[in-house]
């Protein structure tokens, strides 16, 4: 903007009066930067809920949400899905017999919080879909949703494994939970890639369920079951992680691994070698987008379609390698992807 056409004292001017005001959620704020910034000026009350805090995608996304929440003067209540669909319907049955101003929520399995969801859109409060759909975007009247191409997620890290291989041997999908959206487009992705190298045999395809404890016994019956292995692809970072510890216990070091999320413990195995690659699923902008959008609905009115927020918003990420991996893990540090 021109410099006649900044408010009285420019952006710089308002900066500087900031840092004279005591911090607030890690940022000093006057009332004019408040505004500009579009932070509400009275606590906003937000419910939040994703898949399972056992899970470091879902952990750090919450620590997103909550220091985003506080820059934009927003009150994070969480309920845990705690990766079980049945325990996380009646956290969110709970959030529902309560007031919000706005809501968003990753489901464990798309269908399963339908009716709660309803419940609340219905009483007029914006509800944010992350990264999974709570139900097919015709079907339930979301505020928006938020969430990575998973399809183009599992074909970019599953090419990165058939390179690695020359394009042929021997290859493991493990995949998430079965009802979760975001596994079932991270499956057709690595469909799509395998089915272009005929040379590459997909041993097999069994669900983890996120859950580092199951996909440990599922990769010591693989281990014992398989002499040869080429490559291991596994839709988040938390299962190949716990499948290296079983690898590495048996001396089978030799498979190419990738991941999905990008987290920070998968960002120090892609520089180290234990993983070739991981595709980042941006939880801090997820939720934080959350945070941003429940705002701009309640302060500012902002509504779904045309000159509003559209109904889904794509949120991708990049593949990390080695190369970008220090880059990403800054980024993450500071909730900015």
């Amino acid at each position: 903007m021109d410099q006649e056409d900044q408010p009285p004292g420019g952006r710089r001017g308002l900066l500087q009066a900031a840092a004279t005001l005591p911090l607030l959620g890690g940022l000093a704020l006057s009332p004019a930067l408040a505004a500009e910034m579009g932070r509400s000026a009275k606590p906003l009350r937000a419910a939040f809920s994703n898949a399972g805090l056992q899970a470091t995608w879902c952990a750090q996304g919450k620590a997103a949400a909550e220091y985003w929440g506080r820059l934009y003067n927003v009150d994070v209540t969480w309920f845990d899905g705690e990766l079980n669909a049945t325990r996380q319907r009646g956290a969110i049955d709970n959030m529902a017999s309560q007031k919000w101003d706005f809501v968003a929520i990753q489901a464990f399995g798309i269908g399963t919080l339908a009716a709660p969801v309803r419940k609340m859109i219905d009483a007029g409060v914006p509800v944010i879909d992350m990264d999974t759909l709570i139900a097919p975007l015709e079907q339930i009247n979301v505020h928006s949703f938020l969430a990575p191409d998973n399809e183009l997620m599992g074909a970019a890290v599953t090419e990165a494994l058939m390179q690695a291989i020359g394009g042929e041997g021997t290859v493991i999908m493990t995949q998430g939970a079965l009802g979760h959206t975001g596994a079932q487009g991270r499956a057709r992705g690595f469909d799509a890639v395998v089915k272009r190298y005929p040379k590459v045999e997909v041993l097999d395809t069994t669900p983890g369920d996120w859950d580092v404890t199951k996909v440990a016994r599922i990769w010591d019956t693989h281990l014992t079951k398989y002499p040869k292995i080429s490559a291991a692809y596994f839709h988040n970072d938390d299962m190949a992680l716990a499948a290296y510890n079983v690898m590495k216990a048996k001396g089978r070091t030799e498979i190419k691994i990738g991941g999905c999320d990008a987290m920070p413990p998968a960002l120090q195995a892609v520089m180290d070698g234990r993983m070739h690659a991981t595709v980042r699923n941006p939880s801090c902008r997820i939720h934080g987008g959350a945070i941003l959008a429940g705002v701009a609905a309640v302060v500012a009115g902002e509504k779904t379609g045309e000159g509003g927020i559209p109904k889904h918003v794509i949120t991708d990420g990049p593949v990390v390698t080695r190369a970008n991996a220090a880059g990403m893990a800054w980024m993450q540090k500071h909730f900015l992807i």
